[in-house]
């Protein structure tokens, strides 16, 4: 992870805090095994009645939303440490936990505006959705719901990072049709997108990258696996802003997303920029000292 995270400019914003208990973080994804022993000292609350906790801490489901929630959450001595560990996490699982993950509905975009806004009445500032839409059944009117949902979290300031998805697709994503979402394309170690990840126009113009190739986090029921993909760069979108904001708690959330979209470097076509959280930081602070 040290690697990954030297390439985003990560480390030194690490350095300065591990985040501040205010400073609430939304988690849709799949229910995550808190007593892995790297979570115990992290707190995660249940956004509503669907719970935290894993069923059976061998679903896919269970192993993603750990590692996602791990990657965020994972106390800073850990062998694979998280971003802002010292947040408070808002979990809502959306991903249900059969043995075989094909035996899964896939996550409908009414089902996601539901999650959106059960995280947003908790007090989440900013959301991670490390997941993928399904376009069977779709009804404009569910998207309609959706486009409220971001709106709603737009006027209240909560900032919403989304996995741009791994079907190795260009073009349109209705996930990212709102201009508040920001998109995540993975990258590999030379800072080239990964060829699964989806990009297109909405993607390269509000969007980033980060780091998606085979890395080590913690697995549910104990140790660590590797994952790669969308889900695993777009915590690292969310982890950076829950920590940026940790330090300036008196920035807006137009201040805060305006830090990560607008202060990268490169010419923005279908492919964002690689994350760099020491230019975002840079940002902010000139956006503060001249307010």
């Amino acid at each position: 992870m040290n690697a990954a995270y030297s390439m985003v400019q990560l480390n030194d914003l690490m350095h300065q805090t591990s985040g501040q208990p205010n400073i609430h973080v939304g988690i849709i994804d799949g229910p995550v095994d808190t007593t892995h022993h790297d979570l115990a000292q992290s707190n995660f609350q249940a956004a509503d009645d669907a719970g935290v906790t894993c069923r059976s801490n061998t679903s896919y489901a269970c192993t993603h939303g750990t590692f996602v929630a791990g990657i965020l959450g994972a106390h800073r001595q850990a062998q694979s440490p998280g971003i802002s560990p010292a947040c408070t996490f808002w979990a809502r699982p959306i991903f249900c936990e059969a043995a075989d993950i094909n035996q899964c509905p896939e996550v409908t975009m009414d089902h996601l505006a539901t999650a959106v806004r059960s995280v947003m009445n908790k007090g989440a500032k900013v959301i991670n959705l490390s997941l993928g839409l399904s376009s069977v059944g779709f009804k404009k009117e569910d998207q309609h719901n959706l486009q409220a949902a971001f709106d709603e979290a737009f006027r209240k300031g909560v900032i919403i990072v989304g996995a741009s998805g791994n079907h190795g697709r260009i073009g349109h994503n209705p996930l990212f049709d709102h201009p508040w979402v920001i998109p995540v394309v993975a990258c590999d170690q030379q800072a080239r997108p990964v060829a699964a990840s989806n990009i297109g126009r909405s993607i390269g113009l509000r969007g980033l990258m980060a780091p998606g190739w085979q890395m080590q986090h913690i697995k549910s029921g104990g140790g660590h696996t590797a994952l790669s993909g969308t889900s695993v760069a777009a915590p690292f979108v969310t982890g950076s802003i829950s920590l940026l904001w940790s330090l300036y708690p008196e920035a807006k959330a137009g201040d805060i997303h305006a830090a990560f979209t607008k202060s990268q470097a490169g010419k923005r076509g279908i492919i964002p920029p690689l994350l760099n959280v020491a230019q975002s930081k840079a940002h902010l602070e000139r956006i503060i000292k001249t307010r």
